[in-house]
């Protein structure tokens, strides 16, 4: 190896050095030219009037050029640094020109990790998103992938590494969980794709290698003869009191689970017999949410519901949620609370949970009472469109709705007075 720095390089060659002065005030001309400071340093100035600081030296025989920035971003005395560090690598046998490559190839190489470019797409798709699920998809890359594959370049990872992942989550049991991370995992490959960092998406080889999953509905009770004992149950209940009013009220408003849970006074008009649940609190996705800001979700109560809230309100009329929980009354009863009274009542969780009011309602009211499925889709809160393609407003059908929701209370009422009498709690 030889290191060559002549005083006769064409570019090391100077009467006088640089000054900061002439620097400054170097114009464009006509060609782009070279303002000498020794030593292998120079400044071209090009016809736009850029000023660029170059470092010229001989390595192994070869002329090479090293860029050292722009001025003024790049003063004077600080190219002349630049130009010394250069100088001490050439004099140690060192290309500096070949330690700025290799620092970029490293640099690239860490902006090539997994996880770095999950996390780049984690922050392109979080705005479309509702925050419980960004909460879960970030949640399930920092426990689960990026222990195990984050600090490898994507392109470097392959289908057995993947599957490495997930065999340590089917390991806990969750097989559930290890498929909707292999999803995860499959659109950041995607992205990666799209963005040409890598080539493929190496989780496709994986179909149907992963334990299958044997997918559950919420259970629910939806066979007339055993929603009335259930009911009769609820109205026996000996647990809280304020439990119970959930239970009841879940029964006859259908609502999702956590949307009753988070229930404020403020929401509901006893004297009107409605309930409007702001939009912003509902389980839609962040788009519809967005799109709909503002909006409220309107619950016509029957009379039945009026009058299982009129029995809560000297409990937990004076606080702001209906249903606060034991510990603090500034919060709700928990996600659990309504499936552990469930439990307490016998039921076991294959066959009623919280959830499952909604499929008990919209199941007898289609096939039992026989209300319109848009009428019942929409009380659901789902989104149901019209004949053009547009999205029904709170308001839409509203009479037809109270109908169907005093309907439905009448009709539980007589399920449990004509429904052959049986013990309240069921036996284990």
């Amino acid at each position: 190896m030889t290191v060559t720095l002549k005083k006769g390089d064409a570019m090391a060659r100077t009467t006088k050095e640089l000054s900061a002065t002439a620097v400054e005030k170097a114009k464009a001309g006509p060609k782009d030219y070279r303002l000498y400071d020794g030593k292998g340093l120079f400044l071209l100035v090009t016809t736009k009037g850029g000023k660029w600081w170059r470092f010229k030296y001989t390595f192994n025989g070869k002329e090479n050029t090293q860029s050292f920035g722009t001025y003024p971003e790049i003063s004077l005395a600080e190219a002349r640094d630049k130009r010394q560090e250069a100088r001490n690598k050439l004099q140690n046998g060192t290309d500096p020109s070949g330690v700025r490559k290799a620092q970029k190839e490293a640099q690239s190489e860490q902006d090539n990790t997994f996880e770095v470019i999950a996390l780049e797409w984690f922050n392109r798709q979080v705005p479309t998103w509702a925050d419980t699920h960004a909460a879960t998809v970030i949640s399930r890359l920092k426990r689960d992938v990026f222990p195990i594959v984050g600090s490898r370049a994507i392109n470097e990872l392959k289908a057995f590494d993947m599957m490495q992942v997930f065999r340590k989550i089917e390991a806990r049991g969750k097989i559930e969980t290890a498929h909707r991370i292999k999803s995860i995992c499959g659109q950041v490959f995607r992205y990666a794709v799209s963005t040409g960092r890598v080539e493929r998406d190496c989780t496709a080889d994986l179909k149907g290698t992963l334990t299958q999953v044997l997918t559950k509905s919420h259970a629910a009770l939806t066979d007339v003869n055993d929603v009335a004992p259930f009911l009769r149950a609820i109205d026996v209940y000996n647990g809280s009191f304020v439990v119970k009013c959930a239970l009841q009220l879940s029964a006859l408003v259908f609502l999702r689970p956590g949307e009753l849970r988070h229930a404020e006074w403020a929401e509901i008009d006893l004297d009107a017999g409605e309930w409007n649940i702001p939009i912003e609190r509902m389980k839609l996705k962040k788009r519809i949410k967005e799109a709909r800001k503002g909006e409220k979700h309107l619950v016509p109560l029957s009379s039945k519901a009026v009058e299982i809230l009129k029995s809560l309100l000297p409990v937990t009329g004076e606080g702001r949620l209906v249903f606060p929980g034991m510990v603090s009354t500034l919060k709700p009863i928990s996600d659990n609370t309504l499936n552990l009274a469930i439990r307490r009542m016998g039921y076991n969780h294959d066959e009623m949970t919280a959830h499952g009011f909604r499929a008990m309602a919209r199941t007898i009211l289609d096939e039992v009472l026989e209300f319109p499925v848009d009428i019942i889709e929409h009380q659901l809160a789902h989104v149901v469109r019209d004949a053009n393609g547009r999205a029904y407003n709170r308001t839409t059908k509203l009479p037809q709705r109270k109908k169907m929701m005093q309907r439905w209370s009448d009709y539980l009422d007589e399920l449990k007075q004509v429904a052959k009498v049986i013990p309240i709690t069921k036996a284990a």
